[in-house]
């Protein structure tokens, strides 16, 4: 069996994409989830260089050294917490470091040196883009929205939102083009 690591795979349409990449290329896989694929059989290097390219034409990239791995892994143990959480109240540090089962301060220090921003300044990202979709979505209140992801109140996530777009909640809903990144933008 083989695991592959794949940078900016962080969305159910990114699993889609690379399904269809293995599927193009006859490749079978034991499982496609975010940041990883996992096949049965090594690849030969020239499946590994065709499914490289592939992944290239499409903004991803093959993760190859550790560290990037690692930091990939983060990544993606924050995007899938806060996308499909049903966790309200956890200790961010405590939860990627049993998730990763490593120290959370080497971890902390390998993120911060390589992306420049923290773990947490990441999960704020994370949050006040999903805080931005739950509003266009316009189906839960403010404060929903803060018990969902696990803000201590709605003047707490209003804060926040603020604090990084500039803008507050009611603001940015009455925007007629909103300003929204992906998840792998950020």
């Amino acid at each position: 069996m083989q695991k592959i690591q794949i940078k900016n795979m962080v969305c159910p349409r990114c699993i889609m994409a690379v399904e269809n990449i293995l599927n193009e290329m006859k490749i079978h896989p034991i499982e496609v989830r975010l940041g990883e694929v996992l096949v049965e059989n090594q690849l030969n290097s020239k499946e590994l260089n065709s499914f490289q390219n592939q992944l290239e034409k499409l903004g991803f990239e093959l993760l190859d050294d550790k560290n990037s791995t690692t930091i990939n892994q983060i990544k993606t143990i924050i995007i899938n917490q806060i996308q499909n959480s049903d966790k309200r109240n956890f200790v961010l540090s405590e939860f990627i470091s049993g998730e990763l089962n490593k120290d959370y301060s080497q971890l902390s220090k390998l993120f911060s040196s390589t992306t420049g921003i923290t773990i947490e300044q990441f999960s704020i990202l994370q949050k006040i883009e999903k805080v931005k979709e739950l509003l266009v979505y316009d189906e839960l209140s403010l404060k929903e929205i803060a018990f969902q992801l696990g803000y201590s109140s709605s003047a707490h996530l209003s804060a926040q939102f603020k604090k990084v777009t500039g803008l507050t909640p009611s603001e940015f809903k009455s925007l007629a083009e909103k300003d929204r990144k992906g998840i792998d933008g950020i």
